[in-house]
């Protein structure tokens, strides 16, 4: 019987630390996905910098640093 109950105790334990885990890990992607779109935006409306022109240069940029280490 003292077992079961120690059983329970850590799995209760380990399921709080996974949850607020969890929640934090939720809690920074939300953000980050945040400040992506602002940056976004930012370049849409003032620089006049589309999604297709960023992904653009950020395929060719990292083109650029894979050639720079393989040589």
């Amino acid at each position: 019987m003292a077992v079961e109950v120690l059983i329970t105790l850590g799995a209760i334990a380990i399921s709080w630390l996974a949850f607020t885990w969890l929640i934090r890990v939720a809690k920074v992607t939300v953000g980050t996905a945040i400040k992506i779109a602002i940056i976004l935006l930012i370049l849409q409306l003032l620089f006049g910098i589309g999604p297709a022109t960023l992904w653009q240069r950020i395929v060719e940029f990292s083109q650029q640093l894979m050639d720079r280490f393989n040589s």
